[in-house]
């Protein structure tokens, strides 16, 4: 008894092995299309494929959407900086200062008020 019982432990294994390169056999030759159970699960395996074509588009476009928010990201970066330098310079030519030293270069016959400003008001 103990043989028989040796010999269906040391079968099984060797069985699954063989199993398995009939499996892979099957699907190198293509007939396992021809198997039922791949007629039973043809509606199965449809959906996954479906699920894998979106899944792989999804992806496809998170990544192009990823790149353009780096790329506007960078862009807006840009934009404060010379946004930045433009106020500055706004800022340096609009004091007082700077338009009398502009107003002299240019030779205009201007010069400042020594009267404050007043409000007009109507009665």
């Amino acid at each position: 008894m103990e043989s028989s019982a040796i010999k269906k432990k040391e079968m099984k294994p060797k069985m699954k092995k063989s199993s398995y390169r009939a499996f892979i056999n099957e699907i190198f030759d293509g007939s396992f299309m021809t198997k039922d159970a791949l007629r039973r699960n043809i509606k199965l395996i449809l959906l996954i494929v479906a699920c894998i074509f979106v899944y792989i588009g999804n992806h496809y476009a998170v990544i192009m959407k990823l790149s353009e928010i780096d790329t506007l990201q960078k862009e807006l970066t840009d934009v404060k900086y010379e946004a930045l330098t433009i106020s500055s310079q706004l800022m340096r030519e609009s004091r007082q200062s700077y338009v009398r030293k502009m107003v002299t270069e240019r030779g205009l016959d201007l010069e400042d008020s020594n009267i404050p400003p007043y409000k007009i008001s109507e009665k």
